[in-house]
């Protein structure tokens, strides 16, 4: 499996097809496909729209809720012009893992269900003919997936899903398949680092390809103009009197790369960059070396009928309500999203923190009742058998993030886990790693941070000391000292936020969720919990506690839209913290927070 995870793009030298649409589809609840043949054939297929979540198309409940094997299938047809060149099927995401055959012949696997991977074909498919692709997948959780969790077995014999964490299990082909044809030596990623200096900005470079021959970059400005350029693998591009990308203001150039034979072009890509530093400096954001306050929300990629599959309309949509409102900033809560969201970010100057799907690592928040080999310790999550092999997918998701995101402007954070279990002996050691890691991994070297759990308080939390700075879940005035007990709350949250100020040191914190649930047609006076009117309260304490702090440099609200999660006595239909309903209109707290976060400058607290 090549690890190229450039974004497909038709140039001089690559062609695309979409192959999204119509596909075929089948269960296989006895996991026997495979030797029955399903590869070549399904016996009894049904139509399933791909990009899509299988689920919430069915109207019967066992469907919906399926667990285990099931099977895509599809007729595609390869071009014979396309026959010295190499030919792959690229998948941006099949959740949660995938065996894929093309002509009966299975051609590759992969692990994870929200990165792209590519299936090299070249020597499989029949030219000039129709050819044969099935993806047989799966959806089961288990300790050492991403996202975490555990499945089990009804007395019926039937299986089902146990997240540890609290949005649905959606499953399928969520984001689009692309049929490609590049030739045969090709350019594989590249990374490009931002520097300013007097009169301009340092561009430094470094292109990978599966080749010897010469490499070109060139940068153009909006109007297509060629402003730079230069050669070599790794060089340097210095763009004169830059237009830098800002906030809401985002200006972008092209970086054009050939691999050239003489005149000939070998190889050409091209994507949209922007020009922009970010930092963590004296307890502040830095954008292009200027304070910035972050607005937004924590999201999820969630919307009625398609599930979690990428629909464009609806993203669209989410950034106009977003724009409204005056938000800058969202994470990618719980895991990357598709590449098109990160284009728009991109496009419309929003910041992202970008997340690895490093969530539900904690059972209960009871924090594990088990006892530990009968010995009544608490068992941590970072001490389990199943340890290593979680570490080895979990950097493996690290590792194909960073690689798919190092270059959008508007990814200015990683954040690699979300709530973990993170008071044990085992989490500083666990987390040392995964830090190095991305570290390591990005040129840029942007902050990287874990959104810390509500139990883990400034003197029993570990691991919080990698972070470049600190993302806190609190939920002070909801799950905690709720309704009229909120003054009391206020108190508490205070004298936490006290105890992680004497620690931190020059560490710049965020909230990365506080909200409280919210029936969109609830109104009571006086308020009530889950009325619009105490939707509205918790957020003016909320934010009173966070106007007291300068070294708070952040609000992102849980959450943008109400979304879907596994049933339960604590879900009414799913969770309904949303400042939008699930259609993406305003409850009444939009217009509250609207009128916040207008008033409040790019540089909030940056003097």
């Amino acid at each position: 499996m090549e690890q190229s995870l450039l974004y497909p793009r038709t140039t001089e030298t690559r062609r695309t097809v979409s192959l999204d649409g119509m596909w075929g589809f089948q269960f296989d609840p006895t996991g026997k496909g495979v030797e029955e043949g399903w590869a070549e054939k399904l016996p009894a297929p049904i139509q399933m729209p791909v990009p899509a979540s299988f689920n919430d198309i069915f109207t019967d409940k066992y469907s919906r809720e399926y667990t285990g094997d099931f099977w895509y299938s599809l007729d595609f047809f390869v071009p014979g012009e396309w026959a010295n060149n190499e030919v792959m099927i690229r998948f941006a995401s099949v959740t949660h893992r995938a065996r894929v055959f093309v002509n009966g012949a299975e051609i590759t696997a992969h692990e994870g269900g929200f990165l792209p991977f590519n299936a090299e074909v070249t020597d499989i498919v029949r030219y000039n003919h129709f050819n044969h692709i099935a993806v047989l997948a799966n959806n089961e959780l288990s300790e050492t997936t991403l996202p975490a969790g555990k499945t089990a077995v009804l007395a019926n014999g039937t299986r089902m899903t146990q997240p540890y964490f609290d949005f649905y299990n959606y499953s399928g082909i969520h984001r689009p398949v692309t049929l490609m044809c590049l030739p045969k030596e090709h350019v594989l990623g590249y990374t490009a680092v931002d520097t300013l200096r007097t009169g301009g900005a340092q561009i430094d470079y470094t292109v990978e390809t599966n080749g010897s021959h010469e490499v070109m970059v060139e940068i153009m400005d909006a109007e297509g103009k060629r402003i730079t350029e230069s050669t070599g693998r790794v060089g340097k591009l210095f763009v004169k009197k830059a237009h830098l990308w800002q906030v809401h203001n985002a200006y972008l150039y092209t970086i054009h790369i050939e691999i050239r034979d003489g005149a000939h072009v070998i190889d050409s890509y091209s994507e949209r960059i922007g020009i922009r530093t970010f930092e963590v400096k004296d307890s502040h954001f830095l954008l292009n070396g200027k304070p910035v306050y972050l607005k937004g929300f924590g999201r999820h990629e969630d919307a009625d009928i398609r599930g979690k599959g990428l629909d464009l309309p609806t993203l669209k949509r989410d950034f106009e309500c977003m724009k409204w409102i005056g938000a800058n900033c969202f994470r990618t809560s719980h895991y990357p999203y598709a590449e098109e969201v990160y284009q728009m970010a991109d496009e419309e100057g929003f910041l992202i923190i970008d997340e690895v799907p490093a969530v539900g690592f904690m059972q209960s928040t009871n924090n594990f009742l088990a006892a530990n080999q009968g010995t009544g310790k608490p068992l941590g999550w970072f001490e389990k058998e199943t340890t290593p092999e979680l570490l080895k997918n979990h950097k493996q998701a690290i590792t194909e993030m960073i690689t798919r995101d190092r270059n959008h402007p508007s990814v200015i954070a990683w954040s690699l886990l979300n709530e973990p279990q993170c008071t044990s002996e085992g989490t500083e050691a666990y987390f040392k790693e995964v830090f190095d890691l991305a570290h390591a991994l990005d040129p840029e070297k942007r902050p990287r941070t874990y959104a810390i759990i509500m139990m883990s308080l400034p003197n029993t939390s570990k691991g919080w000391q990698f972070s470049d700075f600190l993302s806190l879940n609190r939920y002070y005035g909801w799950y905690v000292q709720g309704g009229y007990q909120i003054s009391d709350a206020e108190v508490n949250f205070r004298k936490e936020l006290d105890g992680w100020q004497k620690i931190h040191g020059e560490r710049p914190m965020i909230f990365t969720e506080y909200g409280a649930d919210t029936n969109p047609s609830e109104h009571k006076l006086p308020s009530v919990m889950w009325s619009q009117e105490y939707q509205d309260e918790y957020l003016d304490m909320n934010h009173a506690v966070f106007d007291s702090y300068d070294y708070i440099q952040g609000e992102l609200i849980w959450n943008f839209a109400d979304f879907q999660t596994t049933e339960g006595i604590m879900r009414a239909n799913g969770n309904k913290k949303g400042i939008f309903t699930r259609q993406r209109q305003p409850k009444d707290a939009a217009f509250h927070v609207k009128a916040r976060w207008d008033a409040l400058p790019l540089d909030y607290k940056g003097k």
